[in-house]
């Protein structure tokens, strides 16, 4: 694997204070991406020792809620092994700390996805310029959700997404962009 940055004390990839990991390689191609320097899988330098202990530092502090995976698309086939193993090992050593994962694919095509049983809240689908809105909390256009893969994952049938909104006290509503697909917080 191998990734463009990681962000400290990040307050806008998910909830609270987190550590970013900014992985490179992405298919997905959106038009209107705000990082298409990661879509190289060539680009950014190696995931090496250095930069896990420097995510396990930001992981040691008690104000930290957790990591967001980020890029380019942490799914990526170049991502996904070493991706999975960093996940595990983030689980077992951190319980407490929440592990969000943005990505281009749907919650319907990885809702079996063996990965899915390390993430606390995924941010599914490919960004699309038309549906952009900056007041959306967490995503950048209409189409996207935010998902509560736990609660997914548990309920009745699980292809159907739990839709996370967080802990703030601000009015969400469902947004329903072309085909139907459904996203929330607004």
């Amino acid at each position: 694997m191998r990734y463009h940055n990681i962000t400290t004390d990040d307050m806008l990839n998910g909830d609270g204070l987190r550590v970013v990991l900014w992985v490179a390689g992405c298919s997905h191609h959106c038009r209107g991406c705000h990082n298409p320097v990661t879509w190289d899988p060539e680009g950014g330098i190696p995931f090496d020792q250095g930069a896990r202990e420097e995510i396990f530092g930001q992981l040691d502090k008690s104000y930290i809620s957790g990591i967001t995976f980020s890029g380019g698309d942490p799914l990526h086939p170049a991502n996904r092994e070493d991706l999975k193993n960093l996940m595990a090992e983030i689980k077992e050593k951190y319980p407490g700390k929440t592990i969000w994962l943005y990505t281009g694919d749907s919650w319907e095509e990885l809702f079996r996805d063996p990965l899915m049983k390390y993430v606390d809240v995924l941010v599914d689908g490919e960004f699309h310029m038309e549906e952009r809105d900056v007041k959306l909390q967490w995503k950048g256009s209409a189409n996207q959700r935010v998902i509560d893969v736990p609660g997914s994952l548990a309920g009745e049938d699980p292809s159907v997404p739990v839709l996370h909104c967080g802990s703030y006290g601000q009015e969400y509503r469902e947004a329903v962009g072309p085909g139907g697909r459904r996203g929330c917080c607004s």
